[in-house]
Formats: C-alpha cells, sequence, structure tokens
C-alpha cells in the first residue's frame, strides 16, 4: 500500500474500534518515526499525517527541523525516555513528552519550561508492569510524583504505559485507564502497532503506531 493507503487503513482500524465500544474516534494517531529518515517520513507527512513521535532528542533534532520547514503544521512528540540532562533540549525541540518519571525530571523540566518560556504539556509514564528495565515510576509512587509536577507547574496531559511484551495488555490498559481518572486525567497514552485497537476500546486518547506505519526496519 501506499503512505496514503497505509495511514488511511490506521484510521478506518481505529474509528472501528472505538465505535465498538461506543465512543468517538477522538484519538492522536502518533507516527513512532523512531531510526527513519526523513526520505521514509516524508510520504507520510505529504499524506497528511503531522503528528510524530521520536525516542532520542539527538536523533529528532537531527532530521525535524529540516522536514519543519517543507511541512508546517508537525507537532512532535518524544516517547522514549529522556535523560535529565536533555530536558532543555527535548523542551525547545518537542511539543509533548510522554516520559516524564521520576523527581529529578520533574525538577530538570520545570528548570527548562521557566528559562524558555515554553510549558510542554507532559504524561506521566507509569511502569505498569513492575519490570525493572523499563521506565516509568512505580504505581504506589504515581501520587507523589503527580503532586511533585504540580507543584512545580509542569502541564500535565494524562498518563503513558508500555505493558510487558510477553503479557496480554488489555488488563495493563485497563489499570492505566482506573488510575487516570482516580487523579483526575482524561488524557490516555497507550497502545502501539500490535495493540492499538484494544487500547482504542479502553480508553486510548493517544496511540503509538511505528511499524504498522513505516513497516520495520529489517524488511525494508
Amino acid at each position: 500500500m501506499t503512505a496514503a493507503e497505509t495511514l488511511a487503513d490506521i484510521h478506518a482500524r481505529i474509528e472501528k474500534a472505538a465505535k465498538s465500544v461506543g465512543r468517538k474516534p477522538d484519538v492522536t494517531l502518533v507516527a513512532v518515526s523512531k531510526t527513519f529518515a526523513a526520505d521514509d517520513i516524508r510520504p507520510l507527512l505529504e499524506a497528511g499525517q503531522r503528528v510524530f513521535g521520536e525516542n532520542r532528542v539527538q536523533e529528532a533534532a537531527a532530521k525535524w527541523p529540516a522536514l519543519r520547514e517543507v511541512f508546517p503544521g508537525v507537532e512532535l512528540h518524544l516517547v522514549g525516555q529522556l535523560q535529565s540532562n536533555k530536558a532543555a533540549e527535548a523542551v525547545a525541540l518537542f511539543d509533548v513528552i510522554h516520559s516524564l518519571d521520576r523527581p529529578s525530571l520533574v525538577a530538570a523540566l520545570a528548570k527548562a519550561m521557566a528559562a524558555s518560556g515554553r510549558r510542554v504539556p507532559c504524561f506521566v509514564q507509569v511502569n505498569i508492569g513492575d519490570e525493572s528495565q523499563k521506565g516509568g515510576v512505580a504505581i504506589g509512587d504515581l501520587p507523589a510524583l503527580l503532586d511533585e509536577a504540580r507543584a512545580a507547574d509542569i502541564p500535565l496531559a494524562g498518563l503513558m504505559c508500555v505493558p510487558p511484551a510477553d503479557k496480554e495488555p488489555a488488563p495493563y490498559f485497563g489499570l492505566l485507564a482506573k488510575l487516570a481518572a482516580r487523579h483526575g486525567f482524561a488524557g490516555l497514552s497507550m497502545g502501539m502497532s500490535a495493540d492499538f485497537e484494544m487500547a482504542v476500546t479502553l480508553g486510548a486518547t493517544h496511540v503509538r503506531v511505528g511499524s504498522a506505519l513505516f513497516g520495520t526496519r529489517e524488511t525494508r
């Protein structure tokens, strides 16, 4: 399929999933373009996609300023882990951050936002499966981190998670939705290429889709 056809197919699947549970398909599709070059991204831009996700500040800085000159209106999301020493660069480059997960990053982002005058909405990443190798705040530490972020005047967009890769994701999506409701958030960043439809049925407002749009690097 062409990039436009692939994009239309993903949107149709989102709409179908939303309608299956009686909700509106008001879901933001974040096209995760990490590791893909500008030439790979351009067809999706030409097809009308304007929301993209990157994992690394340095990689995004290398390719997006030039693309944004040609394609105005791009909204860039940081969907990977963020080092505190990269906070200022991230605030300057990204429009949304999905990986706020610890007090030191709260402090670094608050300092960067105050210095730049940009207030970038942040999703708080929850380590929903309690996996030691993954980023994200522990569920038990979530209330305290939210209090710190609010005290630092960081705009909070909602909660984000990456469920364990080897387990059924639905219970983890459901748990994140419950945590979000408990803390007064409507925003839910959850669901990737393999499970975004399920995430939509469980309330996702942002889905992070890479390989279903771009293909895998091995097969390109």
